[in-house]
């Protein structure tokens, strides 16, 4: 019986080339130490210092711990699918990295799900352990398993509206000003977008503006969610509206070097 060391060249298989591409994504979201900090340990600050947020800032009505957390877990990811995957993208593309992916066998959508999956792997440790440390410092959501299911449904819309929109400046602008622009809305968000501070709370004139963003559409779904169960029909529409057009917007103008 003689043994076949004759050589077989060719691609791995497509699920087994988007699980390293995954691995790899991870590898590299934990070394970037910026970006978790961006990711996890602003969310977790804001969260611990909301106990204490309604000598601060005037959140309305209620315990300060039970209004901010389904804000901080918003925030949690706009950080990881918008300014994360921004930022990224977007040196990957001017060292060159995108572009030699993209001549491997792996197809190009397929680099694209290689990230989506890793956020989406990050995104569930940070609600997680956020989660975690409300519970621990008191936050009593609705009963049940209704408000998580809709954690659930609005973490994914708001992945696709933040992911495509992070993609879209990266594939579109240089690294410099995709690292400018990323961290100038994840500030404006994070302070005016109706993400931690309840809608309620800005004036008459902003609330309507504010309900259209996918920042305060995902605050105010969350928050309708872990206090009623339940969440209204507007807040899924426009994050759906906002994925829909970002991802037909990225997959016009991405370029890839």
């Amino acid at each position: 019986m003689s043994l076949d060391l004759s050589p077989r060249p060719g691609a791995a298989r497509t699920p087994a080339m988007l699980a390293a591409q995954a691995r790899m994504e991870l590898r590299l979201l934990a070394r970037n130490g910026e970006q978790l900090l961006i990711t996890l340990v602003v969310p977790l600050l804001l969260l611990v210092a909301g106990t204490r947020s309604g000598k601060v800032v005037d959140l309305g009505a209620g315990r300060p711990i039970d209004i901010i957390t389904p804000g901080v877990l918003g925030l949690a990811v706009l950080s990881t699918s918008f300014t994360s995957l921004a930022i990224a993208t977007g040196f990957e593309r001017r060292y060159g990295v995108l572009k030699r992916l993209g001549a491997s066998p792996l197809p190009r959508w397929g680099l694209l799900v290689g990230k989506v999956a890793a956020v989406v792997v990050v995104e569930v440790v940070q609600l997680v352990l956020l989660a975690s440390v409300a519970l621990a410092l008191g936050w009593s959501p609705a009963g049940g398993v209704a408000p998580w299911l809709w954690l659930v449904v609005l973490a994914v819309l708001g992945t696709a509206a933040f992911g495509s929109l992070g993609l879209l400046i990266a594939g579109t602008l240089r690294a410099e000003a995709t690292l400018a622009v990323a961290n100038l809305v994840y500030v404006l968000l994070l302070v005016g977008g109706g993400l931690i501070v309840p809608l309620s709370r800005y004036p008459d004139g902003a609330q309507g503006l504010l309900q259209l963003l996918p920042s305060g559409a995902l605050g105010e779904g969350l928050r309708t969610a872990f206090d009623a169960g339940t969440v209204d029909l507007l807040p899924l529409v426009v994050l759906a509206a906002w994925a829909a057009v970002g991802t037909a917007l990225t997959a016009r103008t991405f370029r890839w070097e």
